[in-house]
């Protein structure tokens, strides 16, 4: 009677026992099945003999398991239903950031991940550590495209991100004597366990050749491209999952490929080296990230990039258009297209080519449906950053695309004619052929012809657009332009990146806000609690010893967590100004050096960002930071109370552990040169006070969290037109400001060079001769703002309060909301939930 006692119970707890789902389940017995399978089935490793990045690969494929389920199911609903129509966000860059973390908050499984890996012997955080980085942007642009594909999935907007697979990213930056070295950025060696080959749904894409025409079946005039060679298009799918919703869609980034790889009659003739010359330059295209285009080699490779993604995601857009029954002049009611700045302006004669060419659409017919589609935002108000191509360069290469540019710009003069006649003026501005000097084809002006929308990304941005850039747009198409105020995701800067600071509003608030971001107004309130002052301080300053800690063992200067952390991170450009940062804490150190006692804050000034190759001024910049660096931060006097640091190779995943510790963010741009920013956001939403001017989405920023929250100085957009129409004298203000003199006499005297008083002149006589970028108009105010910065700071109540406010009072600056904005106003979409599908 035991023993069938025994059994029954041993029945019982078998019955009992849960179910292990491998490849859905989000318990911590199917993870940790799942992660023991692909361990073995995919890496041929067992639990007790693993690399860490066996185990990365692991966890990944589990992960990514459950994504491509969503996703999968996602995709039928939508493709099933023929009047959804879906966004294409056309993109040159995705800076998508390391994608476990945050793939696992979306999810919802952090927890019980961190539990499977945890029984399994192991660290989810050394784990996640072990991710290589896809360095596929520069900076904003590609960040935050990333961004608004993340805000699409939470917000079930049906989407797909067009870009490119770069074989290698942006550099990855050392620093060596104080200058920055590039180094290649191998992201892809140790394996990609994100992405798909879908080598099935592959394009051809046409370089060179010529054209010539030809009479169809109907008698009507056609033309037909005949090129010198294709390349193939190779797509590669990420999943993008949505926050704690079930819809997933995805990235689609293009591989280039020969269309043939190999020559046999050159390698039967002994000729190897040519046998594989075609392979080469076919893959070439999607090998590096926008390579140095100031040689011809450099724009010709930049220009087929451009073309060769934007032509493979318009083929793969109507294939699937096609495949669902629809018809090519009906492709605008499936898709809305948003190109991403200029780099993908040749969309617009794309789509035509492929309407009118290939489907033999009416021309008239084919511009509507073009126009319908495409919506352009553009970035900047830089005009050297708006492209344009040599009318020979395209002739060479994309050949029937420039005809029909030629052919679109003459039918949109011949309107501009009608609308403002004898104008002759505007008719040479809007052209799409700059005729100036040498022809160029104006890819912003293209942009502009051929889209049914043009947003700017800050208020003042679009309004400086309007008046600026693009005012005879505006007065031809007034109807077109919109702002839209850029955002960024609080799921991976602050959930992810933030565990600290998130868990601490969840106690106070609940958890709605990562998903709805404007609940965090609910934690205004507690801004007058001194216990819950308490506690934000000591989230903040355990983030500033894990970021004390890293600076340690990344560039070996130790700094004080209890200091002030003044932060500067973001790409190395002049009208960024961290040159005037460097000139404050020159600036400090005088007061130091003439007064040993004085008392002064003690700070940490942190800056990171990347230069350009090619950008002179900006690498000497960053070797001008680095050189007061060493100087500061070994000098007896100073006693520790300023410290310079330069932290290496700054981006998303380095980007996660600085936000969150800093006590002040510098938005310090000239004003009228930023055409948002992101970063001050991401800064702000991590409790981090700003200083700045009134620049880009600075301005929307300060009316949010209040004026008396935020450290305003500098001239206004308009003071700086005012003053450069008025003759401008840079060396008239360093004659009559003491403390700036001194500080540039400093830096000319070859302290910070030892004793190479040519080293940094390139700096200082632009400044005292030219100064492009108002750093000497401006001196005077931010110093006297910094004073003011650390005379609040002394307040360590008055400060946490206003910290505090910052993060209540960002709710606009959630890229759900941007998305929101685009939706409504721009692409006339709506979500599609899955589940009601």
């Amino acid at each position: 009677m035991a023993k069938e006692s025994n059994a029954n119970n041993s029945k019982v707890k078998r019955a009992s026992a849960p179910t292990i789902d491998v490849r859905s389940g989000m318990d911590v017995e199917s993870l940790k099945q799942a992660i023991t399978e692909h361990l073995f089935y995919q890496q041929g490793r067992n639990i007790v003999n693993t690399s860490l990045n066996d185990l990365y690969m692991a966890v990944s494929h589990t992960v990514h398991d459950r994504l491509l389920q969503h996703e999968h199911k996602t995709m039928n609903a939508v493709f099933d239903n023929n009047n959804v129509r879906l966004v294409s966000y056309m993109s040159a860059e995705f800076l998508m950031g390391p994608q476990l973390g945050v793939n696992l908050i979306d999810l919802n499984i952090m927890a019980e991940m961190e539990q499977a890996v945890q029984e399994l012997g192991f660290s989810l955080n050394t784990i996640m550590a072990q991710e290589e980085e896809p360095g596929l942007g520069n900076g904003g642009l590609g960040r935050l495209a990333a961004c608004y594909i993340d805000s699409m999935a939470s917000q079930q907007i049906p989407a797909i991100g067009y870009g490119i697979r770069y074989e290698f990213g942006i550099f990855d930056q050392v620093i060596r004597d104080g200058w920055q070295v590039e180094i290649t950025d191998k992201w892809l060696r140790n394996g990609n366990p994100w992405e798909s080959a879908r080598p099935e749904l592959a394009v051809n894409v046409k370089f060179g050749g010529h054209t010539e025409s030809y009479l169809d079946s109907n008698e009507y005039l056609r033309y037909r491209w005949k090129p010198d060679y294709m390349v193939t298009g190779i797509p590669y799918d990420t999943p993008i999952m949505g926050y704690k919703v079930p819809s997933c869609n995805f990235l689609r980034l293009w591989k280039s490929e020969a269309e043939e790889s190999f020559d046999f009659s050159s390698f039967n003739q002994g000729d190897y080296y040519k046998a594989v010359e075609y392979k080469v330059k076919s893959e070439n295209i999607s090998k590096v990230l926008y390579p140095n285009d100031e040689m011809l080699g450099g724009k010709k490779l930049r220009l087929k990039q451009q073309y060769f993604f934007v032509s493979c995601s318009l083929q793969d857009m109507m294939n699937i258009h096609l495949r669902f029954d629809g018809k090519p002049q009906d492709f605008h009611k499936r898709w809305a297209i948003q190109l991403n700045d200029t780099h993908p302006s040749v969309a617009v004669a794309e789509l035509m080519r492929i309407l009118v060419d290939e489907y033999h659409v009416d021309w008239d017919v084919a511009w509507h449906t073009t126009c319908s589609t495409c919506s352009y935002t553009n970035h900047t108000l830089l005009p050297e950053a708006l492209e344009k191509w040599p009318v020979g360069l395209f002739a060479y290469l994309i050949p029937r695309v420039l005809e029909i540019i030629f052919e679109i710009n003459y039918r949109f003069l011949k309107e501009v004619s009608s609308r403002f006649p004898g104008d002759n003026g505007k008719l040479s501005r809007m052209s799409i052929i700059d005729e100036s000097g040498e022809k160029f084809v104006r890819m912003a002006n293209l942009a502009c012809v051929g889209c049914c929308a043009i947003n700017g990304v800050a208020e003042l941005h679009t309004e400086l657009l309007k008046q600026q850039i693009l005012h005879d747009w505006v007065e031809m198409f007034p109807e077109r332009f919109h702002n839209v105020t850029n955002g960024v995701t609080p799921r991976r800067f602050v959930v992810l990146s933030n565990p600290g600071l998130s868990n601490l509003i969840i106690e106070s608030i609940g958890d709605k806000w990562p998903g709805k971001l404007d609940e965090l107004r609910k934690l205004e309130p507690f801004a007058d609690d001194a216990a819950f002052r308490e506690k934000f301080r000591s989230v903040k300053l355990e983030n500033k010893k894990i970021l004390a800690a890293l600076i340690k063992e990344r560039t070996g200067v130790v700094v004080n967590p209890s200091s002030m952390f003044d932060v500067q991170v973001k790409r190395i450009h002049e009208y960024k100004r961290q040159h005037l940062s460097v000139l404050h804490i020159i600036a400090l150190y005088l007061r130091i050096k003439q007064n040993p006692d004085i008392d002064i804050v003690p700070r940490t000034f942190i800056f990171g960002g990347k230069a350009a190759p090619g950008y002179f001024s900006a690498k000497l910049i960053i070797k001008l930071i680095n050189s007061v660096g060493d100087v500061v931060n070994n000098d007896p006097d100073v006693k520790d109370r300023l410290k310079v640091v330069f932290f290496p190779d700054f981006n998303v995943t380095n980007a996660q552990l600085i936000y969150p510790a800093a006590d002040l963010s510098e938005q310090i741009s000239t004003a009228g040169k930023e055409a948002s920013g992101t970063g001050n956001m991401k800064f702000s939403m991590n409790g981090a006070l700003t200083i700045g001017t009134l620049d880009g989405a600075n301005v929307e920023i300060r009316e949010e969290v209040g004026n008396d929250n935020f450290f305003l100085f500098g001239l206004t957009a308009a003071q700086v037109e005012d003053a450069k129409r008025n003759g401008y004298n840079p060396h008239f203000i360093y004659d009559n400001n003491e403390e700036l003199r001194n500080v540039i006499s400093m830096i000319n005297s070859g302290r910070f060079s030892n004793g190479d008083t040519n080293l940094f002149k390139p700096i200082t006589d632009n400044l005292l001769w030219h100064d492009p970028f108002m750093l000497m108009a401006d001196f005077s105010l931010y110093i006297a703002c910094q004073d003011l910065v650390a005379e609040t700071w002394k307040n360590t109540a008055e400060w946490n309060r206003m910290a505090i406010l910052n993060v209540a009072r960002m709710g606009k600056f959630s890229s759900d909301r941007s998305i929101q904005d685009y939706c409504e106003k721009i692409w006339k979409v709506k979500p599609f939930n899955i589940r009601k599908a």
